[in-house]
């Protein structure tokens, strides 16, 4: 049975700049942001739209996941919509047989933004406190990412 957890939050970076960051950047922005979790990020196949596939090397601060391969499922430039889909290594190493972050931002005013975080799972396993961890973790990727953006990163 498939699973969700929703979060949101609100940041003081105006869509485009976000949105160029987290779905057009990601690879080279994420290490840059949070280098104590993510050592790299490699396009391995694709050219960032669906189907891309990215390799992310976790660092010194993750412990017991070295990688995990995220593919692009969902991807809507319109509604700055898009959904990353673990295919390999990270949260199926733990009982996932399925694990999808999606990402939509909305406009608030100008230089403001709601980002809501959707995390979508299924498991065989009865702990099933990673999916929270995971709302938490890409919560403070997004306040990093927004003190990136802020301070003229991009």
């Amino acid at each position: 049975m498939v699973k969700e957890m929703k979060t949101e939050a609100k940041v003081s970076v105006g869509i485009e700049a976000l949105w160029k960051a987290l779905a057009k950047d990601v690879a080279s922005v994420t290490p840059k942001v949070i280098p104590n979790l993510v050592k790299n990020v490699e396009v391995t196949e694709g050219d960032g739209g669906i189907g891309t596939i990215f390799l992310f090397n976790f660092g010194s601060d993750v412990s017991k996941m070295s990688y995990q391969k995220e593919k692009i499922v969902e991807l809507d430039e319109a509604v700055h919509k898009i959904g990353l889909h673990v295919i390999e290594g990270g949260h199926l190493n733990f009982g996932f047989s399925s694990y999808k972050t999606t990402f939509q931002l909305t406009p608030i005013q100008e230089e403001e933004t709601m980002v809501s975080v959707e995390v979508t799972y299924e498991s065989q396993v009865e702990d099933s406190s990673m999916p929270s961890k995971t709302a938490k973790s890409v919560l403070a990727f997004i306040r990093s990412l927004e003190c990136y953006l802020l301070n003229g990163a991009i």
